[in-house]
This record gives structure tokens, C-alpha cells and sequence, in this order.
């Protein structure tokens, strides 16, 4: 097998001036920096490309969601030879300290996906602490416990061609819905996964903390998806249970440490 080749992917729509901040920390680490604009209109990617000649950034015309924007992102990076992407949200929530672990996986394991399992402190809302556990009892049922620590999660490390037929395989997964839904597509298609946990921080407006997240729509979304993937489980199950256990699962910690 040859080398892996990663590269730091970000999506960014409208997320102000904290994308910037979020782009010169991304660029102390040792990877290239992948960033796709989705259809912004802030002007928060104004004059990026000055930052370093190992940012690539490339422009979507109009808002498409996260999922189309990773997914015109890791195309682009296949095509220059980069085998794993490492995706992280644009809002300054995920640690760059914690780039150097995902690769450090994703060397030894390059057929796996590295999923951050979020170590949350007081930043964050209970709301949206508590309310993951719902998506992620569902995602773990409908992949009949392969190891899905949380499907909400966005600082991952994937293997880009499994990622790119995931994708391609369904026409959903194109916004909020695409953590979650391709942390179950990946499963179904046996892709092994390991879980690190990673640091989370919920920055405030007053710091230019920026939020996406609609309640009531992204939690329709969810409930929609959940809804569909538990009729794939079901046309799937027969297999899922002859399958066996995800090969790299030990590799997980039994329990991330404790969140708020």
C-alpha cells in the first residue's frame, strides 16, 4: 500500500471572522489546509489565499450544506493524490493539538476512519450535550454497534474513497444530516473505525462564536434520516449480523472521559 496523504479539510458558510482565526491555527500543523467556502456571503474569506501557499481554497457559487461542500472538497483532494481527509468545523470548536493524533492513527490504520469522540467542558450546552444521545443510540442500533462513540461529532479523519462512494451512494447526507449519516454508511460498508477523544469548545458570540444550528429544522432533518437509515438497517440486517464486529474496535477506549 502506499503512503497516505492527508490533508486538514474545513467547510466554512458565513462563520465571520473566526474563520480566519480558524484557518492560521489549522496552518501550525504539518498538513496542507483544504478550505471549501460554501456559498458564503459574509466575506469571511476574503483574501485567504495570502495566509500561506499551503491553503487551498476553493469556492462553491451558492450554499449547498456541509455534505456537499466536503464532498467537492475530497474530490478535488483525490485528484491531487491525497488519500485520507481530516475534516474540521470552521468555527474554532476543534483543537489543532489534536491534528497530530488523527494522523498518527491514520498512519498505522490507514483502512480505518477516526472519529472524534468529544470531550466537552462548561462551554457547552447541556442542550446539546444531552441531545446527542438520542442520534447516537440510533446510529449505533442501525449499525448493530460497530463502535459509533457519537455521530454528531465533526472533527474526523476519513479514508477519501470510501467517503466518496458513501456520498455517491445517496443523494441525502448533503447537510446537517452528514455526520451522521455517513458515520453509518461508512459501517454498513465495513470501513473499520477507531474513536479519539478530542477537546470541544462552544466559543461565545461576544468571542465571534458563530452557530448554524436550527433547532426545530436540523432536528426534523435528523429524525427524517434516522427514519430512512432504519429501513436500510432493516433490508441490511441479515448481513450485519453475519458480518462480525468492527476488527479495530479494542483500539477504541472503552469510555471517553467524563463530558459535562
Amino acid at each position: 500500500m502506499s503512503e497516505p496523504r492527508f490533508t486538514l479539510l474545513i467547510p466554512s458558510y458565513n462563520t465571520g471572522p473566526i474563520l480566519r482565526r480558524t484557518i492560521e491555527a489549522a496552518l501550525t500543523t504539518s498538513l496542507p489546509v483544504t478550505v471549501v467556502i460554501d456559498g458564503s456571503t459574509d466575506g469571511s474569506d476574503t483574501d485567504l489565499e495570502d495566509l500561506d501557499d499551503r491553503l487551498i481554497v476553493h469556492r462553491l457559487p451558492e450554499n449547498r450544506g456541509k455534505g456537499s461542500a466536503v464532498l467537492h472538497g475530497i474530490r478535488l483532494a483525490a485528484e491531487d493524490g491525497f488519500t485520507h481527509a481530516l475534516a474540521m468545523d470552521a468555527d474554532g470548536q476543534h483543537p489543532t493539538d489534536s491534528v497530530e493524533k488523527f494522523v498518527a492513527i491514520g498512519r498505522r490504520h490507514p483502512e480505518a476512519a477516526v472519529f472524534g469522540s468529544p470531550v466537552f467542558d462548561d462551554s457547552a450546552p447541556a442542550l446539546r450535550v444531552n441531545g446527542r444521545k438520542l442520534s447516537n443510540f440510533w446510529a449505533n442500533l442501525e449499525t448493530l454497534g460497530w463502535g459509533i462513540d457519537d455521530s454528531l461529532f465533526g472533527m474526523r479523519l476519513y479514508p477519501i474513497q470510501p467517503l466518496i462512494r458513501v456520498l455517491e451512494e445517496t443523494r441525502f447526507a448533503r447537510r446537517f444530516d452528514f455526520d451522521p449519516e455517513v458515520a453509518v454508511r461508512l459501517c454498513w460498508h465495513g470501513v473499520p473505525l477507531i474513536n479519539l477523544p478530542t477537546p470541544v469548545r462552544y466559543i461565545d458570540p461576544e468571542d465571534g462564536g458563530v452557530s448554524q444550528f436550527r433547532y426545530l429544522r436540523d432536528n426534523t432533518l435528523l429524525t427524517w434520516m434516522h427514519l430512512r437509515l432504519f429501513a436500510g438497517f432493516l433490508a441490511r440486517a441479515p448481513w450485519l449480523f453475519m458480518r462480525g464486529n468492527n476488527p479495530l474496535l479494542h483500539l477504541s477506549p472503552s469510555q471517553a472521559p467524563p463530558s459535562a
